[in-house]
């Protein structure tokens, strides 16, 4: 699992999920990107400036911060409280002190790749301000927007997956970060990282169907989408400097359809994570290796049922495509219960690994 502070990211999962200043000797940078316009649109530049909120209460300075947004909500006629933008209902302003970097039209994929590349040159209108991140140094892009397949929705123009794929590359290549954390929240939004390779050190979770919420009487727009307001509520609350990206994924998860991760997940976890649930419900006894390397031929049908059940909703599910290789370490759950090991030791040992994820055993007794 990632080790990441969202920012403070130690890719591999068991990483802090949103960005604190404290990353060792790099620094964090941020990019924060509402793709749309228009009042109806509310939402994603409310969940945008609620993401820069968050961003600078845990320490980023704003210099190490680029905002991009239309900028068209808080002096709009149709707002009954100008000057102010809220992300729930009766909530606070989300708008206030965030930075102006990219407005209007200059709200454009192109900006928005010149500024993850940190080419400043090929930047038009706006501040001007790309990442100057080095090799040592931690970055998060969060957006919001419209979309669909290979695609996001800008105001006046479409940012497409290889073009983002190839700038990835290219700060891969010329060493512009140390980790790299996205959180897309679009329509479709899976289809822009599923060619994202997971050897390079950057870690995505996208929402291919979040929906509108906070349905505002007096505004009559929606204040918010259930993907960026479930994880930006739970970094509202939690101590992220401990809270880590598989726990806030998990809860977000249970709160919103169709959440995906892509990228560095630490695939060797599922490995290491069975290797744990045999370690504590055998009490590391001489059977492990067996258990851990070949199919034996026992079988408990309904503790094997209600394993499998168990591990996919705790630990790790194979529906998606790219996570469909964890089938093949199932084996060792059907092991452990062909071997006479209690059904309830190895479930209560399954949320205990994969939930609390401590590192003693002690659940069986």
């Amino acid at each position: 699992m990632l080790t990441l502070t969202l920012l403070g990211l130690s890719i591999g999962l068991v990483a802090n999920a949103f960005p604190t200043q404290n990353s060792g000797n790099g620094k964090n940078w941020v990019v924060i990107v509402a793709g749309s316009k228009g009042w109806h649109n509310y939402r994603h530049q409310a969940d945008a400036c609620h993401a820069y909120q968050i961003v600078h209460k845990n320490g980023i300075p704003d210099e190490q911060i680029v905002v991009m947004m239309y900028d068209d909500l808080a002096t709009n006629e149709q707002n009954l409280t100008p000057g102010v933008v809220i992300n729930r209902p009766n909530g606070t302003n989300v708008y206030k002190g965030v930075p102006k970097d990219y407005t209007r039209n200059a709200v454009t994929p192109d900006n928005f790749l010149a500024v993850l590349k940190g080419d400043s040159a090929s930047t038009k209108q706006g501040s001007g301000k790309v990442l100057k991140s080095g090799p040592n140094d931690h970055v998060f892009v969060y957006i919001s927007a419209r979309g669909a397949p290979g695609l996001l929705a800008f105001p006046n123009d479409e940012l497409y997956a290889d073009d983002l794929l190839d700038v990835i590359i290219y700060m891969h290549k010329n060493k512009t970060y140390k980790k790299m954390v996205f959180y897309i929240d679009a329509c479709d939004s899976g289809s822009m990282m599923t060619k994202l390779p997971d050897d390079i050190n950057v870690y995505a979770t996208t929402a291919t169907n979040s929906y509108a919420c906070y349905y505002d009487e007096k505004r009559k727009t929606y204040l918010g989408d259930w993907y960026s307001v479930n994880w930006m509520e739970n970094s509202d609350v939690e101590d992220l400097s401990k809270e880590t990206l598989m726990r806030q994924f998990k809860v977000v998860q249970s709160q919103t359809r169709h959440v995906m991760q892509f990228g560095n997940k630490g695939i060797e976890q599922l490995k290491q994570k069975m290797q744990k649930v045999v370690q504590c419900v055998t009490g590391d006894n001489r059977e492990n290796p067996k258990i851990l390397s070949v199919k034996m031929d026992r079988l408990q049908q309904q503790c094997y049922k209600d394993a499998v059940s168990h591990y996919k909703k705790h630990c790790f599910s194979w529906f998606f495509p790219e996570h469909e290789y964890y089938l093949r370490d199932l084996y060792t759950l059907f092991n452990l219960c062909g071997s006479g090991y209690r059904t309830d030791c190895i479930l209560m040992t399954i949320e205990k690994v994969c939930l609390v994820e401590e590192t003693g055993c002690g659940v069986c007794g």
